[in-house]
């Protein structure tokens, strides 16, 4: 005799009268919890390791105002505007991941795969290699408009009565292969300094980062966070099908490129700050799913584990190989090139 499903438990969040309720799985808040305090971890060991060493203990004493003044230099202005953008670009690349497989309702809808990385990446190379303004601010609005160019001309490309998520991965691979030969093109046309500052760029890396990189990252993707509310109430329905979604009274192509232009302005943050960082975004929904026994992809979960990888692969990215330090980049297309063939398999399979 088969069992019953009778549902998992949910934590149900009332709203005032006339307005919605949201009801979020308990399952889904342990994994969430988990996630943060593992890269809460991970975050105080990388604070405390290098040079000079600084135990844990230390390290959160300097956090609340204590240490010498040596330790707070090293941990406060040193290490932890690095580690402050493996956490929130990480978040920004899960949930950027979430939102394109909850829009394409596929496990290889991600930037990576579509192409908003890559596109990203053309425009902040434009900025870079052909108008010549090599600063950070200049790099950041050229790898915005980048990324959003790319995701308006693949949408249009797209674009047959609606935007079905397989036509919509299909262009985005072709429309990715097309900038990626553009981007080896600009490279190899440009000064032999600025082609290798822009290769090992283009590597995504976090290496030399300061809080005048950092802080314009962390204020827009504090100002995205209200947007992103609405994405994560919209996305359930949105993954139901359009059909489906209509009769619930969304409108949906105007949702679509509503949580399209979202995802890439994600993926532009990270892009222009640290570069087209590969397979986070691909991988942390997935792995949050799977953790969380979810039916669809949720963007909290999925934010949390982005922040994990991203944290964890940039501490073995400085300290594995030492004394080199690798581009983070590098880590996460070794880690994230297993992870896509198995994908890619499990896929087929089915």
């Amino acid at each position: 005799m088969s069992a019953i499903d009778f549902g998992r438990p949910a934590l149900v969040v009332r709203a005032p009268s006339g307005r919605p309720s949201v009801r979020v799985g308990v399952r889904s808040v342990v994994v969430v919890a988990v996630l943060l305090v593992l890269t809460a971890a991970i975050a105080v060991i990388a604070l405390g390791t290098g040079d000079y060493h600084v135990p844990p203990m230390r390290v959160l004493d300097t956090l609340v105002g204590g240490g010498n003044r040596f330790e707070r230099l090293v941990v406060t202005q040193w290490r932890m505007p690095r580690v402050c953008a493996a956490v929130v670009l990480g978040a920004a690349l899960g949930i950027s991941g979430a939102i394109f497989q909850s829009l394409t309702r596929n496990p290889l809808g991600s930037p990576d795969i579509i192409g908003f990385n890559t596109g990203a990446y053309t425009g902040a190379l434009v900025v870079i290699l052909v108008v010549g303004a090599d600063h950070r601010y200049s790099t950041a609005i050229g790898a915005l408009a980048g990324g959003v160019v790319t995701a308006l001309a693949v949408y249009l490309v797209a674009f047959k009565r609606g935007v079905q998520g397989f036509r919509l991965i299909v262009v985005g691979i072709g429309i990715s292969a097309m900038l990626a030969s553009a981007n080896t093109w600009l490279i190899m046309k440009a000064d032999l300094d600025d082609a290798m500052s822009a290769a090992t760029w283009g590597a995504g890396t976090l290496n030399g980062l300061s809080w005048a990189d950092v802080a314009p990252a962390l204020i827009i993707t504090v100002l995205l966070v209200p947007l992103v509310g609405v994405a994560a109430y919209l996305g359930p329905m949105m993954e139901l099908g359009d059909d489906t979604a209509r009769a619930l009274g969304v409108r949906v192509e105007p949702v679509r490129l509503y949580v399209i232009v979202l995802g890439v302005a994600l993926t532009a943050i990270a892009t222009a700050v640290a570069g087209p960082i590969a397979f986070v975004a691909l991988a942390a929904p997935q792995l949050a799913r799977r953790l969380t026994h979810g039916v669809g992809v949720a963007l909290a979960p999925a934010g949390a584990m982005g922040a994990l990888l991203l944290v964890g692969c940039d501490y073995l990215a400085q300290h594995a190989f030492a004394p080199t330090q690798l581009p983070v980049g590098v880590v996460t297309a070794s880690v994230g090139g297993v992870y896509l063939v198995w994908l890619l398999a499990q896929e087929a399979r089915r």
